[in-house]
């Protein structure tokens, strides 16, 4: 089991929540992409710790970012990207915490 993806979507998160804020002044993009992105570096630093709980605290993670970006896929290549990635962190470890429990 691997932190990476962890680590890389919780870096792309809150960079790209920063941005939002700058680009747009939206409040509710740098408090998601932040918190989030923090949800991310924490797993990543729990499964790399190897305790208990940070693969779960990742898929959560995955699950809040795709559910959030989701509806807003259509609007351009940001949600798009946001929801492609998050699933693609989603499977990877969904599938990881399955074959652990399994």
């Amino acid at each position: 089991m691997s932190a990476h993806p962890a680590y890389a979507m919780g870096i792309l998160c809150i960079v790209g929540g920063i941005t939002g804020y700058v680009r747009t002044r939206s409040i509710p993009s740098i408090v998601a992409g932040v918190g989030v992105g923090l949800l991310y570096l924490y797993s990543a630093d729990v499964i790399r710790k190897g305790a208990a709980n940070g693969l779960e605290g990742a898929l959560g993670a995955s699950a809040i970012l795709l559910l959030s970006s989701l509806p807003r896929v259509a609007k351009g290549p940001v949600p798009a990207v946001l929801t492609v990635t998050s699933a693609a962190t989603g499977l990877y470890y969904g599938k990881t915490v399955y074959d652990l429990r399994g």
